[in-house]
């Protein structure tokens, strides 16, 4: 099975747009979203919209569980905070009630998705695991899991001795025996020193990985993103 894996679209309807573009030239049979499908974007509900008609897998990210539980809030900044409520703003009454039904992790093929870091968390950064609690979950865990949270692109590898993190770039990759914790990155707001909007192949029965770097119409977002009068900061780092 071929699976499309994307994590961070974060409002950014043309980086979607982008990204299931370049989907459809390959025989993708499951699309998974890790998270955070909302924020800091000018396009919430529309991305929403775009995923349930086709049928994306979807699990709770932070922005999501910010937009459903007030007392998630308290660790986002004002900034982030004046963000998520004009994103609140934003949102039809059957996109709410769907996110209320987001699971925080998902499994398929024998790997575990979630957004922050497994076995469920949310809002843990995948950077923020120290060698204790990698090991921890690779000795309990799914061999594969794989995260986002971070918007950069990385692997944490482990082969029962030794633990490994490196950077992700564009290509394939042939996963190692062993365990590993794959970062999918961003689609819709990279923060990897690379803008193009970054997803996944995973080819279930070859073991292997594929990177995507696909460019959009960043002006477009940009644009909007001003015009909706969200935060600069969230036009500028686009770039």
């Amino acid at each position: 099975m071929l699976v499309a894996i994307m994590s961070d679209i974060h409002g950014n309807l043309e980086a979607l747009a982008a990204v299931l573009a370049d989907m459809a030239l390959w025989p993708v049979e499951q699309v998974v979203s890790i998270g955070d499908m909302i924020g800091y974007g000018p396009n919430p509900e529309e991305v929403l919209v775009a995923l349930r008609q086709r049928e994306v897998l979807c699990c709770m990210g932070n922005h999501e569980l910010g937009i459903v539980s007030e007392a998630e809030r308290h660790w986002f900044n004002a900034t982030a905070l004046k963000g998520l409520s004009m994103t609140a703003s934003l949102l039809s009454a059957a996109s709410l009630a769907y996110i209320e039904t987001l699971p925080h992790f998902l499994c398929l093929a024998g790997a575990r998705f979630v957004h922050g870091f497994p076995p469920q968390s949310v809002t843990t950064y995948l950077f923020q695991a120290k060698e204790t609690r990698l090991a921890s979950w690779f000795a309990q865990g799914e061999k594969l899991t794989f995260v986002g949270h971070t918007h950069e692109l990385a692997l944490v590898h482990w082969n029962g001795n030794k633990l490994e993190r490196r950077e992700l770039v564009q290509g394939r990759i042939t996963l190692e025996e062993g365990s590993c914790i794959v970062n999918a990155g961003s689609v819709g707001q990279p923060r990897d020193g690379n803008n193009n909007a970054k997803y996944l192949l995973w080819d279930t029965e070859q073991g292997m990985i594929e990177v995507r770097f696909v460019p959009y119409d960043i002006e477009s977002t940009v644009a909007k993103i001003r015009e909706r009068g969200f935060p600069d900061y969230y036009a500028t780092r686009l770039w």
